[in-house]
């Protein structure tokens, strides 16, 4: 599947093959050592995903239009994954172990130890749909889980693993930006207080990434006049745990994007000043390129 044909479907949702599952469009020109990925973007819904919840409730869940938000990366060098599964089928952003027990039909052979996601119903793979709908009359059997993490989890991270040891063996060193979007205020206020804001980082309390590619990304939204938090209430889940070390200079920052910037939440329109968004995003992506190279 082209970028263009993945473009073209963005704001419907089809049934696809197994086999499209994410795209990496690697970095034109000069490349530098920065990797934006979007896991949670992907609108395909696979044809066994038997959900019994209206569809409209179910694409709630997804990071909409994000991975279109930061669709410039290659333009400045920089590779670009996106993720063309639901989040709500199975979460790549999410430990393996991480999976649901009353979610499951028998028992399952390897480790599982249920972290807060998983006991709100939105683990590995999704039980429940915001807030407390059942996804599923029956439980999932093993073959199924199993299904879905060798068939989606595992090759989007093998993409996204493969991309970043590549730029690291040739830079020495590569930036990561996990990218994201969040409910606006409307869908709940944020866990400590206060207002509503534009952008909030999370870098799990600063175990992930390097105070200057964490201050560059804060400097350069607060400069475009956007609202930045850092670490509320989102600090940043599996995808930048995994794969950051910034002792070996593996810097990895997750990113939340208000969706009241730039779409109706409940249209799942584009507003109009998308296009502002996406160029001030641009330009954000030019910087971190800027500071890798």
């Amino acid at each position: 599947m082209t970028s263009l044909e993945v473009d073209s479907i963005r704001s419907v949702v089809s049934t696809v093959p197994d086999a499209d599952v994410v795209t990496v469009r690697a970095g034109d020109g000069k490349v530098v050592p920065v990797v934006f990925d979007s896991p949670h973007s992907g609108s395909n819904y696979p044809s066994d995903f038997n959900h019994i919840i209206p569809i409209e409730k179910i694409r709630r869940a997804e990071d909409m239009y994000v991975d279109e938000l930061f669709g410039a990366a290659p333009d400045h060098g920089a590779t670009l994954i996106a993720a063309q599964f639901p989040r709500s089928y199975i979460d790549p952003n999410r430990s393996l172990e991480d999976l649901d027990p009353e979610l499951l039909a028998e028992s399952w052979p390897e480790p599982v130890r249920p972290g807060e996601k998983a006991r709100l119903g939105h683990g590995l793979i999704w039980r429940l749909c915001p807030p407390d709908m059942n996804l599923y009359i029956e439980k999932l059997s093993p073959e199924e889980v199993r299904r879905r993490i060798d068939g989606y989890w595992r090759p989007y991270h093998e993409a996204l693993r493969q991309a970043l040891d590549d730029l690291y063996e040739r830079f020495d060193a590569v930036w990561h930006l996990n990218c994201h979007s969040m409910p606006s205020m409307s869908r709940g206020p944020f866990v400590n207080g206060g207002g509503q804001a534009d952008f909030v980082l999370g870098d799990r309390d600063g175990t992930t990434t390097s105070p200057d590619f964490l201050h560059l990304v804060r400097d350069s939204l607060r400069a475009m006049g956007y609202s930045v938090k850092i670490n509320d209430p989102y600090k940043g889940v599996e995808l930048v745990r995994a794969y950051s070390d910034p002792a070996r200079r593996r810097f990895s920052l997750q990113i939340e994007i208000n969706r009241a910037l730039y779409m109706d939440e409940t249209t799942f329109d584009r507003l109009p000043r998308f296009r502002d968004l996406k160029v001030d995003l641009t330009r954000l992506i030019a910087a971190i390129c800027r500071h890798a190279a």
